[in-house]
């Protein structure tokens, strides 16, 4: 009976003992295997830190190379270094470093030139603007005539001593203007040179263009329509301002015609003084 005490209490140590071995041989495994990967880990990263910094020098070495040659190519050799070139070598640097030179003295002529140029190009657009000046600036002399406005016949003279029968009115009045009778959409030319200073809408002349000659010549164009210039416009003797109209109620009897008129220093003159012969 005390035999058999002892036999299972010797076999629950057995069980203990083994269980215990077991769970050491577990850690002692993990811990092996732990300290074997922490070392090909730290192995590795050692690899890995020397070939980076293999690369990084082969990289520098490469910069260093190139910056060489690139100083080479434009920094002259020293005169030295040029005795002991081959001729072919040595003529090569003296024409890079005489190239050198005058690229050198260029740009200090540059400049020195530069202020001029500038005056250059200044005294260039003043030149532009006076031509332009003279271009646009008008200019009007009896002597140098006018053209006919269209073709036609006055069937109003200018008047401005005595009056004139408007049939229209059915009254007799001054007449500042010249009346030219005309088919609805025929042509009316500039008869000079000038610039148009006004366009505008009256109830007696219904379009009407006033056009500056210069040298206080004024030019009055009425019963326009259809106008190929607008105000500021530059015009040349000959060009078409427009065409003729349906007349206003001011000439319904007199029928379509041109009211022209002409005035110096604001006061109406006769235009057919200054008009060519047809």
């Amino acid at each position: 009976m005390r035999k058999t005490g002892w036999s299972a209490i010797w076999k629950q140590k057995q069980y203990v003992i083994a269980g215990t071995l077991v769970i050491i041989a577990a850690i002692g495994t993990t811990i092996f295997y732990g300290t074997r990967e922490e070392s090909k880990r730290e192995q590795m990263e050692a690899e890995i830190a020397e070939e980076m910094q293999i690369q990084e020098e082969q990289v520098a070495e490469e910069e260093d190379s190139e910056e060489s040659a690139i100083v080479s190519a434009v920094i002259p050799p020293r005169t030295s270094e040029i005795r002991e070139m081959p001729d072919t070598q040595m003529q090569n640097a003296v024409e890079l470093e005489d190239l050198l030179g005058d690229a050198g003295e260029q740009t200090d002529e540059d400049e020195t030139m530069q202020p001029e140029t500038e005056e250059a190009v200044q005294t260039a657009a003043d030149n532009v603007k006076k031509e332009t000046a003279k271009t646009t600036a008008l200019h009007f002399s009896p002597e140098d005539g006018m053209i006919w406005p269209m073709q036609g016949n006055v069937i109003l003279n200018f008047s401005m001593d005595s009056t004139t029968y408007f049939p229209t009115l059915d009254q007799y009045k001054y007449n500042p203007a010249i009346i030219i009778a005309g088919e609805v959409n025929s042509k009316v030319y500039s008869v000079a040179k000038g610039k148009i200073s006004s366009i505008e809408n009256t109830a007696e002349t219904g379009t009407t263009m006033t056009v500056d000659l210069g040298d206080g010549y004024t030019a009055v164009y009425g019963q326009l329509k259809e106008l190929n210039f607008k105000e500021g416009d530059f015009v040349e003797s000959g060009h078409v301002l427009g065409f003729i109209s349906e007349p206003t109620k001011y000439y319904s009897v007199e029928g379509s015609n041109l009211y022209f008129e002409l005035l110096k220093d604001g006061e109406p003159i006769n235009p057919v003084e200054f008009f060519e012969e047809q």
